[in-house]
Protein backbone atom coordinates (compact mmCIF):
# COMPACT_ATOMS: atom_id res chain seq x y z
CA UNK A 1 0.00 0.00 0.00
CA UNK A 2 0.69 3.45 -1.00
CA UNK A 3 0.80 7.12 0.26
CA UNK A 4 1.95 10.16 -0.51
CA UNK A 5 4.49 12.44 1.84
CA UNK A 6 7.44 15.02 2.00
CA UNK A 7 11.02 13.72 2.16
CA UNK A 8 13.66 16.36 2.71
CA UNK A 9 17.20 15.53 1.41
CA UNK A 10 20.60 17.44 1.40
CA UNK A 11 20.19 20.59 -0.52
CA UNK A 12 22.28 22.54 -2.55
CA UNK A 13 24.39 25.80 -0.88
CA UNK A 14 21.13 28.20 -1.96
CA UNK A 15 18.69 26.21 0.24
CA UNK A 16 16.83 22.96 1.05
CA UNK A 17 14.76 21.17 -1.58
CA UNK A 18 11.74 19.58 -0.76
CA UNK A 19 10.55 16.52 -3.34
CA UNK A 20 7.46 14.73 -3.12
CA UNK A 21 8.04 10.92 -3.45
CA UNK A 22 6.72 7.37 -2.77
CA UNK A 23 6.89 5.69 0.49
CA UNK A 24 6.52 2.17 1.48
CA UNK A 25 4.38 1.21 4.57
CA UNK A 26 6.77 -1.31 6.26
CA UNK A 27 4.99 -3.92 5.24
CA UNK A 28 5.24 -3.59 1.41
CA UNK A 29 6.85 -6.94 0.27
CA UNK A 30 8.56 -5.10 -2.57
CA UNK A 31 12.19 -4.08 -3.04
CA UNK A 32 12.06 -0.65 -2.89
CA UNK A 33 11.38 -0.53 0.93
CA UNK A 34 14.69 -1.96 0.96
CA UNK A 35 16.07 0.72 -1.23
CA UNK A 36 14.37 3.96 0.61
CA UNK A 37 15.52 2.79 3.64
CA UNK A 38 19.28 2.67 3.12
CA UNK A 39 18.35 5.94 1.55
CA UNK A 40 17.24 7.27 5.43
CA UNK A 41 20.07 6.00 7.02
CA UNK A 42 22.61 8.10 4.56
CA UNK A 43 20.43 11.49 4.94
CA UNK A 44 20.28 10.76 8.99
CA UNK A 45 23.65 10.37 9.14
CA UNK A 46 23.93 13.19 6.76
CA UNK A 47 22.53 15.53 9.11
CA UNK A 48 24.81 14.35 11.92
CA UNK A 49 27.76 15.64 10.33
CA UNK A 50 26.19 18.76 9.45
CA UNK A 51 25.26 19.36 13.35
CA UNK A 52 28.60 18.48 14.47
CA UNK A 53 30.38 20.71 12.08
CA UNK A 54 27.95 23.57 12.95
CA UNK A 55 28.60 22.84 16.95
CA UNK A 56 32.51 22.76 15.90
CA UNK A 57 32.20 26.56 14.30
CA UNK A 58 30.11 28.03 17.20
CA UNK A 59 32.30 26.83 19.60
CA UNK A 60 35.48 28.28 17.73
CA UNK A 61 33.95 31.16 17.25
CA UNK A 62 33.22 31.67 21.13
CA UNK A 63 36.05 30.51 22.37
CA UNK A 64 38.76 30.69 19.95
CA UNK A 65 40.41 27.93 18.27
CA UNK A 66 44.09 26.75 19.22
CA UNK A 67 46.07 28.20 16.53
CA UNK A 68 44.40 31.65 17.95
CA UNK A 69 45.28 30.90 21.43
CA UNK A 70 49.19 29.53 20.52
CA UNK A 71 49.18 32.97 18.56
CA UNK A 72 48.39 35.20 21.37
CA UNK A 73 50.43 33.32 23.64
CA UNK A 74 53.74 33.64 21.25
CA UNK A 75 53.70 37.61 21.64
CA UNK A 76 56.13 38.84 23.66
CA UNK A 77 55.54 40.95 26.79
CA UNK A 78 56.88 43.82 25.23
CA UNK A 79 54.56 43.64 22.52
CA UNK A 80 51.50 43.32 24.15
CA UNK A 81 52.27 46.07 26.22
CA UNK A 82 53.34 48.34 23.57
CA UNK A 83 50.50 47.69 21.81
CA UNK A 84 48.31 48.37 24.68
CA UNK A 85 49.89 51.96 25.70
CA UNK A 86 49.38 52.34 21.43
CA UNK A 87 45.63 52.00 22.11
CA UNK A 88 45.83 54.03 24.94
CA UNK A 89 46.77 56.85 23.35
CA UNK A 90 44.28 56.63 20.66
CA UNK A 91 41.98 56.59 23.17
CA UNK A 92 40.69 52.93 22.22
CA UNK A 93 40.85 52.52 26.12
CA UNK A 94 38.32 49.40 26.56
CA UNK A 95 40.52 47.69 24.40
CA UNK A 96 43.53 48.89 25.76
CA UNK A 97 42.55 47.51 29.49
CA UNK A 98 41.81 43.90 27.67
CA UNK A 99 45.93 44.21 26.37
CA UNK A 100 46.83 44.93 29.70
CA UNK A 101 45.20 42.49 31.23
CA UNK A 102 46.54 39.98 29.12
CA UNK A 103 49.70 41.16 29.92
CA UNK A 104 49.14 39.95 33.81
CA UNK A 105 47.53 36.89 32.03
CA UNK A 106 50.50 35.39 30.37
CA UNK A 107 53.24 37.07 32.37
CA UNK A 108 51.89 37.27 35.53
CA UNK A 109 55.06 37.52 37.47
CA UNK A 110 57.25 40.05 35.36
CA UNK A 111 57.93 43.47 36.03
CA UNK A 112 55.49 44.26 33.01
CA UNK A 113 52.26 42.75 35.01
CA UNK A 114 52.60 45.59 37.75
CA UNK A 115 52.45 48.06 35.27
CA UNK A 116 49.78 46.68 33.40
CA UNK A 117 47.54 46.07 36.45
CA UNK A 118 48.07 49.98 36.82
CA UNK A 119 47.60 50.71 33.16
CA UNK A 120 44.34 48.90 33.10
CA UNK A 121 43.07 50.96 36.30
CA UNK A 122 44.00 54.22 34.71
CA UNK A 123 42.06 52.40 31.37
CA UNK A 124 39.21 51.80 33.19
CA UNK A 125 39.19 55.50 34.60
CA UNK A 126 40.04 57.18 31.22
CA UNK A 127 36.85 55.27 29.81
CA UNK A 128 34.73 56.27 32.33
CA UNK A 129 34.55 52.71 33.73
CA UNK A 130 34.94 53.48 37.53
CA UNK A 131 33.41 50.89 38.67
CA UNK A 132 36.21 48.31 37.21
CA UNK A 133 38.81 51.15 37.63
CA UNK A 134 38.52 50.89 41.47
CA UNK A 135 38.29 46.46 41.28
CA UNK A 136 41.64 46.70 39.84
CA UNK A 137 43.29 49.59 41.61
CA UNK A 138 42.10 47.67 44.58
CA UNK A 139 44.11 44.72 43.78
CA UNK A 140 47.12 46.85 42.36
CA UNK A 141 47.23 48.38 46.01
CA UNK A 142 46.47 44.86 47.71
CA UNK A 143 49.28 43.37 45.67
CA UNK A 144 51.56 46.25 45.75
CA UNK A 145 51.77 48.22 48.76
CA UNK A 146 55.16 49.44 48.59
CA UNK A 147 55.01 50.03 44.85
CA UNK A 148 56.46 53.68 44.48
CA UNK A 149 53.56 53.92 42.13
CA UNK A 150 51.01 53.09 45.12
CA UNK A 151 50.54 57.42 45.60
CA UNK A 152 49.07 57.18 42.36
CA UNK A 153 47.08 53.82 42.80
CA UNK A 154 45.23 55.68 45.48
CA UNK A 155 44.82 59.45 44.38
CA UNK A 156 43.33 57.41 41.06
CA UNK A 157 40.79 55.27 43.07
CA UNK A 158 39.70 58.59 44.88
CA UNK A 159 39.15 60.25 41.85
CA UNK A 160 36.93 57.36 40.41
CA UNK A 161 34.83 57.86 43.66
CA UNK A 162 34.88 61.47 43.00
CA UNK A 163 33.54 61.51 39.63
CA UNK A 164 30.52 59.59 40.36
CA UNK A 165 29.33 62.62 42.66
CA UNK A 166 25.52 63.07 41.85
CA UNK A 167 23.78 65.90 42.56
CA UNK A 168 22.94 67.36 45.99
CA UNK A 169 18.96 65.88 45.70
CA UNK A 170 20.03 62.76 44.84
CA UNK A 171 21.92 59.91 47.41
CA UNK A 172 25.66 61.01 48.37
CA UNK A 173 26.81 57.74 49.31
CA UNK A 174 30.00 57.92 46.30
CA UNK A 175 30.16 61.54 48.06
CA UNK A 176 31.31 59.74 51.31
CA UNK A 177 33.55 56.96 49.83
CA UNK A 178 35.10 59.80 47.98
CA UNK A 179 36.10 61.74 51.36
CA UNK A 180 37.08 57.67 53.20
CA UNK A 181 39.25 58.00 49.57
CA UNK A 182 40.57 60.98 49.40
CA UNK A 183 41.66 61.33 53.35
CA UNK A 184 43.81 58.21 52.97
CA UNK A 185 45.49 60.06 50.02
CA UNK A 186 45.86 63.08 52.15
CA UNK A 187 46.91 60.74 55.01
CA UNK A 188 49.15 58.38 53.65
CA UNK A 189 51.32 60.38 51.49
CA UNK A 190 50.95 63.96 52.74
CA UNK A 191 53.92 65.50 51.15
CA UNK A 192 53.35 64.59 47.22
CA UNK A 193 50.79 66.45 44.86
CA UNK A 194 48.58 63.46 44.83
CA UNK A 195 47.90 64.66 48.66
CA UNK A 196 47.96 68.41 47.58
CA UNK A 197 44.63 67.67 45.07
CA UNK A 198 43.65 65.66 47.23
CA UNK A 199 42.51 68.22 49.76
CA UNK A 200 41.42 70.68 47.24
CA UNK A 201 38.40 67.66 46.19
CA UNK A 202 37.90 67.10 50.18
CA UNK A 203 36.91 70.93 50.41
CA UNK A 204 34.56 70.50 47.49
CA UNK A 205 33.15 67.29 48.45
CA UNK A 206 32.32 68.34 51.79
CA UNK A 207 30.63 71.70 50.41
CA UNK A 208 28.68 68.82 48.70
CA UNK A 209 27.77 67.08 51.86
CA UNK A 210 27.00 70.87 53.43
CA UNK A 211 24.78 71.23 50.46
CA UNK A 212 22.81 68.37 50.77
CA UNK A 213 21.82 69.13 54.59
CA UNK A 214 20.85 72.48 53.82
CA UNK A 215 18.57 71.65 50.65
CA UNK A 216 16.62 69.04 53.50
CA UNK A 217 16.79 71.61 55.95
CA UNK A 218 14.91 74.30 53.36
CA UNK A 219 12.21 71.55 53.00
CA UNK A 220 11.69 70.62 56.24
CA UNK A 221 11.65 74.61 57.03
CA UNK A 222 9.25 74.89 54.06
CA UNK A 223 6.94 72.42 55.55
CA UNK A 224 7.16 74.52 58.93
CA UNK A 225 9.01 71.19 60.68
CA UNK A 226 11.06 73.64 62.54
CA UNK A 227 12.54 71.30 64.91
CA UNK A 228 13.90 68.76 62.08
CA UNK A 229 15.43 71.73 59.74
CA UNK A 230 17.06 72.96 62.97
CA UNK A 231 18.79 69.57 63.23
CA UNK A 232 19.73 69.73 59.03
CA UNK A 233 21.59 73.47 59.61
CA UNK A 234 23.71 72.35 62.69
CA UNK A 235 24.69 69.38 61.08
CA UNK A 236 26.49 71.55 58.59
CA UNK A 237 27.75 74.33 60.99
CA UNK A 238 29.01 71.40 63.28
CA UNK A 239 30.59 68.93 60.62
CA UNK A 240 30.80 71.04 57.37
CA UNK A 241 32.38 74.10 59.50
CA UNK A 242 34.92 75.20 56.39
CA UNK A 243 32.24 75.21 53.31
CA UNK A 244 30.39 77.99 52.20
CA UNK A 245 26.97 76.99 53.50
CA UNK A 246 27.68 78.17 57.01
CA UNK A 247 26.87 81.80 56.96
CA UNK A 248 23.09 80.38 55.13
CA UNK A 249 22.77 77.98 57.71
CA UNK A 250 23.35 80.81 60.96
CA UNK A 251 20.56 82.61 58.41
CA UNK A 252 18.12 79.71 58.55
CA UNK A 253 18.76 78.80 62.41
CA UNK A 254 17.66 82.67 62.73
CA UNK A 255 14.29 81.96 60.74
CA UNK A 256 13.71 78.73 62.68
CA UNK A 257 14.82 79.83 66.24
CA UNK A 258 11.73 83.33 65.14
CA UNK A 259 9.79 81.24 64.31
CA UNK A 260 9.45 79.08 67.14
CA UNK A 261 9.77 82.22 69.60
CA UNK A 262 13.33 81.10 71.32
CA UNK A 263 14.44 84.38 70.67
CA UNK A 264 17.71 83.93 72.79
CA UNK A 265 19.16 81.57 70.26
CA UNK A 266 17.47 83.46 67.23
CA UNK A 267 20.18 86.61 68.57
CA UNK A 268 22.95 84.38 69.06
CA UNK A 269 23.09 82.61 65.68
CA UNK A 270 22.91 86.42 64.06
CA UNK A 271 25.31 87.30 66.58
CA UNK A 272 27.95 84.37 65.65
CA UNK A 273 26.88 85.37 61.75
CA UNK A 274 28.10 88.92 61.91
CA UNK A 275 30.65 88.39 64.15
CA UNK A 276 32.44 85.92 61.35
CA UNK A 277 30.69 87.10 58.72
CA UNK A 278 30.00 90.95 58.91
CA UNK A 279 29.70 91.83 55.05
CA UNK A 280 27.38 88.98 54.27
CA UNK A 281 24.29 89.37 52.94
CA UNK A 282 23.17 86.49 55.28
CA UNK A 283 23.84 88.87 58.19
CA UNK A 284 21.99 91.44 56.65
CA UNK A 285 19.02 89.72 55.83
CA UNK A 286 19.39 88.28 59.89
CA UNK A 287 19.73 91.57 61.49
CA UNK A 288 16.33 92.50 59.55
CA UNK A 289 14.45 89.84 60.26
CA UNK A 290 15.33 90.25 64.84
CA UNK A 291 14.88 94.44 63.99
CA UNK A 292 11.58 93.93 62.24
CA UNK A 293 11.24 92.29 66.19
CA UNK A 294 12.85 95.04 67.99
CA UNK A 295 15.65 92.26 68.40
CA UNK A 296 19.67 93.02 68.24
CA UNK A 297 21.51 90.54 67.53
CA UNK A 298 23.23 89.76 70.83
CA UNK A 299 26.08 86.76 72.15
CA UNK A 300 24.53 84.27 74.98
CA UNK A 301 26.97 82.80 76.69
CA UNK A 302 24.35 79.08 77.33
CA UNK A 303 23.74 79.12 73.93
CA UNK A 304 24.90 76.12 72.22
CA UNK A 305 26.24 77.99 69.40
CA UNK A 306 29.16 79.54 72.08
CA UNK A 307 31.67 78.00 70.97
CA UNK A 308 31.39 78.65 67.36
CA UNK A 309 31.93 82.68 67.96
CA UNK A 310 35.66 82.98 67.06
CA UNK A 311 35.77 79.98 65.45
CA UNK A 312 36.34 81.69 62.01
CA UNK A 313 37.76 84.11 63.41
Amino acid sequence: MLYRGLVFVPAHPEGIEVHMAAVTTPNDPRPNARRHAGRWARLACVVAALTLLTACETMTSIFGSVEDEKKQAERPVEVIYNNAMDLLETQWYETAAKEFDEVERQYPYSKWATKAQLMAGYAHYMNGKYDEAIIALDRFIELHPGNRDAPYAYYLKGLSYYEQISDVGRDQKMTRLALDALREVSRRFPNTAYARDARLKLDLARDHLAGKEMSIGRYYQHREDYLAAINRYRTVIEQYQTTTHVPEALHRLTECYLALGITDEAQMSAAVLGHNFPGSQWYEDSYALLDNRNLKPQRKENSWLSWLWDWAT
